[in-house]
């Protein structure tokens, strides 16, 4: 079975706002071992390891903004 990346969710916008407010008060590093428990939860649900593979490979394609700032050129 191959990844669908067509929008399933219902409401995208609050499960964003329920994510957002999960880490709400975290430090960085509970914040980031929550991030890799959902995804390890989630993954488990899949139950198909070839597909959790794609995702991770297309969540590494996506070019997204960092909050990082930018290299100034030397």
């Amino acid at each position: 079975m191959p990844l669908d990346l067509a929008p399933r969710l219902s409401d995208p916008d609050a499960l964003f706002a329920a994510l957002v407010a999960a880490h709400e008060g975290l430090s960085s590093g509970a914040s980031r071992r929550l991030d890799a428990k959902l995804v390890l939860v989630l993954a488990n649900h899949i139950g198909d390891t070839g597909i959790v593979l794609d995702a991770l490979r297309v969540a590494q394609e996506t070019d997204e903004p960092t909050d990082e700032p930018a290299e100034e050129p030397a």
